[in-house]
């Protein structure tokens, strides 16, 4: 029989302060505190009030860490992340851990697209596509914090009309909230004043074993798709929606994750591994399950909710031990993922796939939520 535990302040905790709550290994804030392009950055400490807890930034509007406890009540912070914003800033080490991606997340093939017989070119930062928004995409600019709780942060920034070659001035919100039942819920809002292409996503890598501590390709993945959009060697969409039955990419059934990685399989190759958009099986309009990830040897468990066509799921295949996270451990191979919801990548040159496009009077809304447990089996 199969047991879920909601994590609980209340349980036994090895090592806990005279108020209750766990030691943690929580990142100071003061270094986080500086200024860029003229405006303030910091570091903001959420609760769940039932023992998760966050460290979000203003850069980039960012995850920094996401410390959460396993199945004996041992806190590890899942998440991978910097200790100071200067190796955020520095441009040398990794550049998406933790960010909202965007104007668009993901790929356009060849940096450009149309809109209404208008051609647009974007910044071109990977094998000549564009990627996550172009080089300084919504990662590497400071939001406004509009509202802090002990729970939520808010966050909002005007992207000018022709950033990064993407048309209209288009305000975004994104609102970071730890909820009493456990869940990171991320809010996404955008509006504009003139045609163009939105599509958002958080760049979060977990491991459940907790950042740097061995791989994930021992991690159980479920995801409620039957179809992916298949990639060329440049990772951008061929156009197609190929059945997952058969393959390496069915994980409609609870699978490890590397259990078919050394398969002759082409998309296997182009990725490196998986790097793929898997259609959801959508059965409501709203936010519904759409994933899970179960580390079995400590118990952590996290279901992946959202109301987004597609899930980008990407197993860490080109980090290579090189640059060192906030605890002093590399960043190696296949020991991250990212489960990013969202619409599909390249949609505004494929008709046929979930439109991207926003007009004014029109709200862009997205709304992921990464809920976490513990699992007994």
């Amino acid at each position: 029989m199969k047991i879920y535990l909601l994590f609980m302040l209340t349980v036994f905790c090895a090592s806990c302060r005279n108020d209750g709550k766990p030691i943690l290994p929580l990142l100071d804030a003061d270094d986080f505190s500086t200024t860029v392009d003229g405006k303030p950055v910091a570091l903001y400490t959420l609760e769940s009030g039932n023992g998760i807890y966050a460290q979000i930034t203003n850069y980039g509007a960012r995850v920094v860490s996401l410390l959460t406890p396993d199945r004996n009540s041992n806190y590890e912070d899942i998440t991978l992340g910097f200790e100071k914003i200067d190796h955020y800033l520095d441009n040398k080490g990794e550049r998406f851990l933790g960010p909202v991606v965007g104007r668009y997340a993901n790929r356009i093939a060849n940096g450009k697209f149309s809109l209404d017989g208008t051609e647009y070119n974007l910044v071109r930062n990977n094998d000549g596509q564009s990627l996550h928004g172009g080089n300084k995409g919504l990662d590497r600019i400071v939001w406004n914090v509009d509202r802090v709780t002990d729970n939520e942060v808010a966050f909002s920034y005007m992207s000018p009309d022709g950033e990064e070659g993407y048309p209209g001035t288009v305000v975004f919100k994104v609102v970071y909230m730890l909820t009493s039942d456990n869940e990171l819920k991320i809010t996404y809002n955008a509006v504009t004043d003139k045609p163009t292409v939105v599509n958002l996503s958080c760049h979060a890598f977990f491991n459940l074993k907790g950042a740097g501590n061995g791989t994930v390709d021992d991690h159980i993945l479920t995801i409620n798709s039957s179809r992916i959009t298949p990639v060329d060697s440049f990772l951008i969409p061929t156009g197609e929606r190929v059945p997952v039955e058969g393959t390496p990419f069915d994980f409609r059934v609870p699978t490890a994750i590397g259990a078919r990685l050394d398969q002759d399989n082409e998309q296997l190759r182009f990725g490196k591994g998986y790097d793929h958009n898997w259609i959801i099986d959508k059965k409501i309009e709203g936010v519904e399950q759409i994933a899970s990830v179960y580390e079995p040897t400590l118990g952590r468990y996290m279901e992946v909710w959202s109301d987004q066509p597609g899930l980008q799921f990407y197993g860490g295949n080109f980090f290579n031990g090189k640059v060192k996270d906030k605890y002093g451990k590399p960043m190696r191979f296949r020991e991250a993922i990212a489960l990013e919801t969202q619409k599909f990548p390249d949609s505004p040159n494929h008709p046929d796939f979930p439109t991207t496009r926003l007009n004014p009077g029109e709200v862009y809304v997205h709304t992921c939520i990464y809920k976490f447990m513990t699992k007994n089996e």
